[in-house]
């Protein structure tokens, strides 16, 4: 008789998974490309420290490309149910002629936003546009860009310079993004997610419990 082994609620596996997404905000972002045209791209690897948000690119991308001769951009930040247009994105490279370390399952696109169904938006303090539909718009310039230490990928340091907000989910009367009312896309090891019901709030926390 064969007795299989049910692991414990304390009990550890060590593992080697191929990514680490665990759990990570989408972000799309928008750069100039050569032509003065626009390239949509979606990353999920983006960290907020104040008024910086740290941005991890693929170095042969479109967005690597343009960020390193003109280093506006635009972080638009998906709803959850807004997943659908990221996919469509996913697929797609501004690259011409794509990288060969892409070409098995990337397409050259230059039409970005047309492709996803998304509408561009006029930014204010940056050439490259906002995506109108997404309820987040963080206008930046990347003011440092380096390589990783696998050289791999580049991290962008992207200071940011104004901050649009969906009305519907702002406290009224207040600079604050409602936590009850935004519901980011989360990227939870290569499946899309929302977020749950609230657990709790920080004691630094400037908005109200929901």
């Amino acid at each position: 008789m064969t007795i299989s082994h049910t692991p414990t609620a304390t009990e550890h596996l060590t593992i080697n998974p191929s990514i680490l997404y665990f759990g990570t905000p989408v972000a799309l972002l928008s750069t100039e490309n050569d032509d003065g045209s626009a390239n949509l791209a979606p990353i999920s690897s983006a960290w907020a420290l104040g008024q910086v948000v740290v941005l991890g690119l693929g170095r042969e991308g479109q967005t690597a490309h343009n960020l390193a001769a003109r280093p506006d951009l635009v972080i638009n930040l998906p709803a959850a149910d807004q997943w659908e247009a990221v996919e469509r994105l996913a697929p797609l490279t501004g690259r011409h002629p794509v990288p060969v370390a892409k070409r098995d399952r990337f397409r050259h696109e230059p039409a970005k936003f047309e492709a996803a169904g998304l509408r561009p938006q006029p930014s204010r303090c940056v050439r490259p546009p906002r995506v109108a539909e997404c309820p987040l718009h963080l206008e930046a310039r990347a003011t440092r860009i380096h390589a990783d230490v696998t050289d791999t990928f580049l991290i962008v340091e992207a200071h940011v310079l104004a901050v649009h907000a969906d009305a519907r989910i702002v406290v009224p009367g207040t600079d604050h993004v409602d936590p009850a009312a935004w519901h980011p896309l989360i990227y939870n090891f290569r499946h899309y997610f929302g977020l749950g019901a609230e657990l709790g709030h920080s004691f630094r926390s400037e908005t109200p419990a929901g």
